[in-house]
């Protein structure tokens, strides 16, 4: 029998149910929606999230596609889910918990007794941690930016190949090899001995059809790989990025990007130029290296020095 929260599945059995996190304001017991798959073979245990920030829906959108198309008489291992992990963010379409103003990914380990962030971020852990893979399925919130999976341990820690070979079964096309802050589930599972990656499935409001494909296909190459169902994978070439520049706006006015997500971008490029609100040019911004236009800003009407895109530097394949 497999439990995670009240959802419990014997072997060739999936089942639903509630993680308790705590109580609302009104006394209301909360708890994340969850979802348990035993197949009906012996293997491997994978854990997955989605909504760790409220106001990114992508993740989500994989998992309500994914979980009806898995029998579990035919998976080798276990599945355990959590379809909306920070769930006051959720309610009112924020990005960060409006309980305690704090985004949920700075807050693992978490703590059984700590703040509402860190309580459902230890439950959670709690969860990973049974896991011999994680999935956090990110999006790079209400921005603009391409669909890439992030390796969050460092490349100096003893799981970074084996993050590294996991981000490359998802395949996304690009992968942002980069130590992550303090907090992150990415960070901290590695720590306990579980390959973590966080695939950030482009950037949206609601839902974006093509990055939410592109995750469900990510997931199943998961599965085969690494012998949840029958089936072969052969990860495909990524292309990697181990550095990660933002540029913000010089100057107030109206952004004009000159590349589109995914080009390749050399130094000295400009890539945005600033106007007032008639058309004239008042700055012009390039990039200080090589690299591929990762991410901007969905509005295009910016202050002096907020962030307007960001650059994927030091590239190889990988």
């Amino acid at each position: 029998m497999t439990t995670l929260g009240t959802a419990s599945a014997a072997p060739g059995e999936i089942d639903t149910g509630r993680l308790p996190v705590g109580e609302a304001r009104d006394g209301s017991e909360v708890g994340l929606p969850v979802a348990v798959i035993n197949g009906q073979a012996d293997g491997k245990t994978l854990y997955m999230q989605a909504v760790s920030d409220g106001d990114e829906l992508n993740g989500l959108g994989v998992i309500r596609r994914l979980v009806p198309q898995l029998d579990p008489t035919k998976i080798a291992g276990e599945l355990l889910i959590v379809g909306i992990t920070n769930y006051y963010a959720f309610q009112v379409a924020e990005h960060r918990n409006p309980i305690d103003d704090t985004k949920l990914n700075r807050a693992y380990p978490g703590s059984k007794t700590g703040t509402a962030s860190e309580r459902i971020a230890a439950a959670t852990f709690d969860a990973a941690k049974q896991a011999d893979l994680v999935l956090d399925l990110h999006q790079g919130s209400t921005s603009c930016m391409i669909n890439e999976t992030r390796v969050r341990c460092g490349t100096r820690h003893r799981l970074h190949r084996d993050c590294l070979e996991l981000a490359k079964v998802f395949g996304c096309g690009h992968i942002l090899d980069q130590k992550g802050p303090d907090g992150q589930l990415a960070r901290a599972a590695p720590d306990e001995g579980v390959p973590t990656i966080d695939p950030e499935l482009g950037g949206a409001v609601g839902w974006d059809e093509t990055s939410i494909r592109k995750g469900v296909k990510g997931v199943f190459n998961v599965l085969y790989y690494y012998g949840f169902l029958d089936g072969n994978v052969d990860p495909e070439p990524q292309t990697r990025a181990t550095g990660f520049e933002q540029y913000g706006s010089p100057a107030g006015g109206l952004v004009d990007f000159e590349f589109d997500l995914g080009d390749s971008v050399r130094r000295g490029d400009t890539l945005f130029k600033i106007t007032d609100p008639f058309g004239t040019v008042k700055e012009r911004v390039t990039a200080d290296s090589e690299g591929i236009f990762w991410r901007h800003r969905r509005l295009p009407q910016v202050a002096t020095g907020e962030y307007v895109c960001s650059l994927g530097t030091n590239l190889d394949e990988y």
